[in-house]
């Protein structure tokens, strides 16, 4: 500035040296001979600016993050509902002073222990969904247990997830169900090895594993739905390997569960109504991406796919001589109408449905059956009767009393005393 006071170089090469306008340099020149040096220094500086929020309001922030219903939260959330609920605006950065200074927040300083070797996404939504179960005390003591399931997908970290009071079999299948109802089949899941998803071979304590072979098990009945949709199942192998539904478990855990804490959630369809209506709708808005390749994978359900057969618990019965079978301790009689040749003690694929009701299927057809009134039940043993006590004045009892052998006559001599001669037959 001071050589293009003294014309050393003109104001355009000023300038493009300090990378301003001309008319910026105008202004720095006409304020260089009335402030000097200090014409370089903002005006504002050592000045509260215009925009600071007033000392009032920060208290007033500060008193109610203080109360047990905002515990825990931090500077991002609270500021979202300060604005929401109590209509202090103020950005992420201005509660984070606020609430260190308040000492309600202390910024974490742990490092990173360990780190797992990053995985690029899918290309495309609906090769690959994660599918996993958090157990954690999701109302804060305010009602029941409950266990979140979700499924997310790769590509685009799109979330579907249900509170459930079980982790079953049938309630992860209700959740299949309607996941493939709204986006179709995807091409793989990946979970962990929990024995939902995998049966594990029974070994002997004291006999190593890494020493025999591996024996193929049969599918739990998730694996055998999803071998029936055309659905690859894949294994993780560690909590890290399928990260992204972890750490959706992690941001639910600390979100939802303050979120449910506010709006006064206390039995699971409160807690499923706010899952979908609120937090699953800013998960849409605010942490899905785009996926690199706009195609979606999934495929959808056609003709061929009965979900209701699939997705339910199937297991194999023998008919019986009389066209009846056993089934969870209770007797199913075939109706007449269906009987055909062969279906006697022919081997039969049982579905007991998710709605509770039993299907059985022989071949490629559905034969009707009705449980039968009163159950063949087995004979009951008859009862032992207790032996007699002997009576010892009984008649007859000591007819060989005083029967001795050396005094009894021979066996010949007892023959001719009865009249009989030698040679004669006995007839």
């Amino acid at each position: 500035m001071k050589k293009a006071k003294k014309k050393l170089i003109t104001q355009r090469e000023a300038a493009e040296e300090l990378e301003l306008s001309t008319r910026q340099v105008q202004r720095l020149l006409s304020g260089l001979k009335q402030r000097g040096d200090k014409v370089v220094v903002h005006g504002l500086r050592g000045k509260p600016s215009n925009r600071r929020i007033e000392e009032g309001i920060e208290q007033e922030a500060v008193k109610i993050l203080s109360t047990p219903m905002y515990e825990k939260f931090g500077p991002t959330l609270a500021a979202e509902y300060l604005g929401k609920k109590h209509g202090i605006e103020a950005s992420k950065e201005t509660v984070r002073k606020w609430m260190i200074g308040g000492k309600l927040w202390r910024a974490n300083q742990g490092k990173v222990k360990q780190v797992h070797v990053w995985r690029p996404r899918r290309s495309r939504c609906g090769e690959l969904v994660q599918w996993d179960t958090s157990e954690h005390d999701w109302l804060e003591g305010r009602g029941e247990k409950l266990y979140l399931i979700a499924m997310i997908d790769d590509a685009t970290s799109r979330l579907f997830a249900r509170f459930v009071r079980h982790d079953s079999t049938a309630e992860n299948l209700k959740l299949l169900w309607s996941y493939l109802e709204k986006y179709g089949r995807p091409l793989a899941f990946y979970t962990d090895k929990a024995s939902l998803f995998q049966t594990t071979e029974k070994r002997k304590r004291d006999e190593p594993g890494v020493l025999k072979d591996a024996v193929e098990m049969p599918p739990t009945q998730i694996g055998r739905a999803l071998r029936e949709l055309g659905i690859t199942w894949i294994a993780a192998h560690s909590p890290q390997a399928k990260g992204r539904v972890e750490r959706s478990f992690g941001t639910a855990q600390d979100r939802l569960v303050k979120g449910m804490r506010v709006a006064g959630v206390q039995t699971i369809e409160q807690a499923n109504a706010y899952l979908h209506q609120d937090y699953l709708a800013w998960w849409e808005r605010e942490l899905t991406v785009e996926a690199a390749n706009a195609d979606d994978a999934h495929r959808p359900l056609d003709k061929s796919h009965n979900l209701a057969a699939s997705l339910s618990h199937v297991e194999t019965r023998q008919v019986r001589d009389d066209y009846t079978l056993r089934w969870d301790g209770k007797l199913y009689q075939i109706e007449r109408r269906a009987v055909t040749t062969g279906l006697r003690r022919a081997d039969v694929r049982v579905e007991e449905r998710l709605d509770g009701s039993l299907a059985v299927r022989h071949g490629e057809r559905y034969v009707p059956v009705s449980e039968c009134a009163a159950a063949d039940k087995p004979k009951a043993a008859r009862p032992v009767k207790a032996a007699k006590p002997h009576r010892a004045g009984r008649r007859g009892s000591h007819w060989n009393k005083n029967f001795e052998l050396k005094k009894a006559p021979k066996i010949w001599q007892a023959a001719q005393g009865s009249g009989h001669r030698r040679g004669e037959d006995i007839g």
